[in-house]
């Protein structure tokens, strides 16, 4: 492969040349080296790089991982005069608690929980947390999943675009204890009773149910 075989080496150099670290230029390498083994010969394009992005996801890589290992690659991209082939890294997603002039205050929040457990209803009490310790959609519960839950991120994938929804440690807890309750050893933590995903329309209306016991306005939630 003309553009690795004529490049790797002269890479290296140019890192060390950089003040690059040994460990540093060791990991560019090894990054190179791997996307050299996906590629096995064939023709370096823009959808093949999207592939390569996805092949990382699937395998499990955290994305903190992937988008050090996308560095990499569009360093070495940008050595071998192909910028044109970089592409962009996996979005993360941090946002705990939505700005109280503009949605739910946290006690609003707070509230709300607290009435879903008086219903004595786990599901929807997770799923407020969920939705506010993250910032994630109601159609995207689908993708915290119990790997999800134990990575701490969840990878949602909608569109085309790739972004990850950071979990944090408190919820990560609460979710994975949920699961094993409900005995949900793989796959979507908010189901049905008959497996499903849980349906947007059904969780609005469940939302708003509880606003009256909460005190907060319906039209918030």
């Amino acid at each position: 492969m003309k553009l690795f075989d004529d490049n790797i080496n002269g890479f290296k150099k140019y890192l060390a040349n950089n003040d690059k670290s040994k460990y540093t230029i060791d990991k560019y390498i090894r990054d190179v080296a791997r996307f050299k083994n996906f590629v096995r010969g064939g023709e370096i394009t823009r959808d093949l790089m999207g592939e390569y992005k996805n092949y990382l996801l699937n395998e499990g890589y955290s994305v903190r991982s992937i988008n050090s290992m996308i560095s990499s690659i569009n360093a070495f991209f940008d050595y071998s005069d192909r910028g044109d082939l970089k592409i962009k890294t996996v979005k993360m997603q941090r946002s705990v608690y939505c700005p109280e002039d503009k949605e739910l205050t946290k006690s609003e929040y707070k509230r709300l929980c607290y009435a879903a457990r008086k219903k004595n209803d786990r599901r929807l009490e997770l799923i407020i947390e969920a939705v506010c310790a993250t910032g994630i959609r109601i159609g995207e519960l689908k993708y915290i999943t119990v790997e999800a839950a134990k990575r701490g991120e969840a990878v949602v994938t909608l569109k085309g675009k790739t972004r990850c929804v950071f979990i944090p440690k408190d919820l990560k807890r609460k979710l994975l204890r949920y699961a094993a309750e409900q005995d949900i050893k793989s796959g979507m933590i908010f189901v049905t009773r008959t497996g499903k995903a849980v349906n947007r329309t059904n969780v609005w209306r469940d939302m708003k149910n509880l606003c009256k016991d909460a005190g907060v306005k319906p039209e918030k939630v």
